[in-house]
C-alpha cells in the first residue's frame, strides 16, 4: 500500500482549534510490519467515519518496519473515542506483541492550518524522542518503548 495522503472526513468549523496527533511505530520484525500493514485498511475505513475526525494521513515504510500516522480531531475526546472503538482498539492491543517502539505527540492548531505537513509532524516526533532518551539517562536500555501521552502544546 502506498502512503495515504491527507484526507478530510469532516471539515472543522471555521475558526475552530483542532487537536492533532502524530505517531511513529517501529515493529520488531518484518512479520510484525506486515501484520501492522494488513490492519491498516480497516483502521482507515474507521477513520473515514469517525465522529470528530478532521483529517488523517499515513506513511508506511513496511521494509523499514516503520509507520507514521498523522490525524486532526475536533478535540481530545473525539480522538480517544476513536482509539477506544473497533477495530482500532483490538488492533492496537494486538500490535503490542510485535512492536519495538512507538511514540506519540499531541498539539493544537487553528483549523486553518490543516492539513499538517509531514515535516512538522516528524520534527515534533523527533523532538519528543530526544526528550525521552534524555530522560532515560545514559545507563538505560535504548531499545524500549517510547510512548508518550503528554498534554498538547499550542502551535
Amino acid at each position: 500500500m502506498p502512503d495515504i495522503p491527507w484526507s478530510t472526513p469532516t471539515r472543522p468549523a471555521p475558526g475552530a482549534e483542532v487537536y492533532v496527533m502524530a505517531s511513529r511505530f517501529e515493529t520488531a520484525s518484518l512479520t510484525g510490519a506486515l501484520r501492522f500493514f494488513l490492519k491498516s485498511p480497516g483502521i482507515i475505513r474507521q477513520m473515514r467515519n469517525a465522529p470528530g475526525a478532521h483529517g488523517f494521513a499515513l506513511r508506511a515504510r513496511v521494509l523499514r518496519r516503520t509507520f507514521l500516522t498523522l490525524s486532526a480531531w475536533k478535540d481530545r475526546d473525539a480522538l480517544y473515542r476513536f482509539a477506544g472503538s473497533e477495530p482500532h482498539r483490538s488492533s492496537s492491543r494486538a500490535a503490542a506483541a510485535y512492536m519495538k517502539e512507538s511514540g506519540f505527540v499531541f498539539w493544537t492548531v487553528p483549523a486553518s492550518e490543516l492539513p499538517i505537513d509531514w515535516a512538522e509532524a516528524e520534527r515534533r516526533l523527533a523532538e519528543q524522542a530526544r526528550k525521552q532518551e534524555k530522560a532515560k539517562g545514559p545507563d538505560t536500555d535504548t531499545d524500549t518503548d517510547t510512548d508518550t501521552d503528554t498534554e498538547p502544546e499550542r502551535g
